[in-house]
């Protein structure tokens, strides 16, 4: 048996290695080492070629209904399908598997843009039908990730949200959010907006191999500090707890309640469809001493599997291991006093919009 080359340079500033299969593919295929060195070549001339590639879309509705029972808001809203920040283990990744693209490479370097998405929530927002409910924008990919900067959808999205006085949450893992702050900060103070930041590790190496593109520990915890100043309810997600690789979840719970977060919340890493293979490559280019030690801890919260999607245990896990994340999470935010307070969202205050173009006497 020969030891396959994965060329580590190839994956410079992005979290996957390759452009994996995706699910609905009939064929897949595979490079190998000839001996004449083309896997080396074939990196090379690779990793120039991976720039970012935005491409636009008409979206046909803004707002997702979600019914599961483990999440906390009911609708949802994603001005972009793939994600920049390469997160490697991101359970958005198997979302690209239907625009047959990669979940690996395409994932985050061909980035969809809904362009017309502040219309069409303006749209259903006007609905006699619609029913106002908890809102949160990014709840699959990051709305402020770095193309949000060129073409300003989320900053359209909320626009539409403070002229109708619609309630919303939002989470990222971006600076970009303090751009927004004229907008975010009047709404909060009327109840009417709430930011969660996610934080996976202090340790700004180990960021740069998870998260690559995103903004480093550091600079996420001024961001929470610069939306607490400003009177903005600000939390911080500790996700996904990853066994032996981010194991400083009590010193991130600490540094962000110094920074001015008020409430936490956490998940465990989960690997449904394409992440599996994704993170496990990972793995093996990172940690390939620890690999097998960290896959076993993952299955043992998951039943034995790579994945678990019963809503009682999908977030969290279960067994043994689950249980010990829980407890250090629990005991750390009694602690510092991190969600004494529960955010309500004020939904009364919300007013449809009118015709487009039409003005309003009050």
């Amino acid at each position: 048996m020969t030891d396959a080359i994965i060329p580590l340079h190839a994956i410079k500033g992005r979290g996957s290695a390759t452009r994996i299969a995706h699910r609905f593919e009939k064929d897949a295929r595979a490079a190998y080492d000839d001996g004449w060195g083309t896997l080396e070549e074939a990196a090379g001339e690779a990793s120039g070629r991976l720039q970012t590639e935005v491409m636009f879309e008409d979206a046909r509705s803004a707002i997702t209904h979600n019914d599961s029972p483990d999440i906390f808001f009911d609708y949802g809203l994603n001005p972009y399908r793939g994600c920049e920040h390469g997160c490697v283990y991101c359970y958005a990744r198997p979302t690209h598997s239907y625009l047959n693209l990669s979940p690996g490479l395409d994932f985050e370097t061909k980035i969809i843009a809904k362009r017309n998405i502040a219309e069409v929530l303006r749209t259903d927002l006007g609905k006699r039908s619609y029913v106002p409910r908890l809102l949160n924008i990014g709840s699959a990919t990051d709305c402020y990730q770095p193309v949000e900067r060129e073409l300003r959808l989320t900053r359209g999205v909320i626009e539409v949200l403070q002229q109708t006085r619609h309630p919303f949450s939002l989470v990222t893992k971006s600076s970009g959010v303090e751009r927004d702050l004229d907008l975010i900060a009047p709404m909060a103070a009327d109840r009417l907006a709430a930011v969660y930041v996610t934080i996976t590790t202090l340790d700004g190496e180990l960021a740069r191999k998870l998260e690559p593109r995103a903004a480093a520990p550091h600079r996420r915890l001024r961001t929470i500090r610069a939306l607490a100043e400003a009177g903005v309810p600000v939390g911080v997600s500790v996700a996904p707890q990853i066994p032996f690789v981010n194991d400083d979840m009590e010193q991130v719970l600490e540094a962000a309640w110094q920074a001015g977060a008020r409430s936490a919340f956490y998940t465990v890493i989960r690997l449904p469809w394409e992440v599996a293979p994704i993170f496990k490559e990972w793995l093996e280019l990172h940690y390939p001493q620890r690999a097998a030690r960290i896959l076993a801890r993952i299955h043992e919260m998951r039943g034995g599997k790579d994945y678990d999607a019963d809503f009682a245990s999908r977030m969290k896990g279960s067994g043994l291991w689950a249980d010990l994340i829980r407890q250090r999470f629990e005991k750390t935010c009694r602690r510092l006093g991190l969600n004494r307070q529960r955010v309500e969202l004020d939904l009364s205050q919300f007013r449809p919009p009118g015709a487009a173009g039409q003005g309003s006497l009050f």
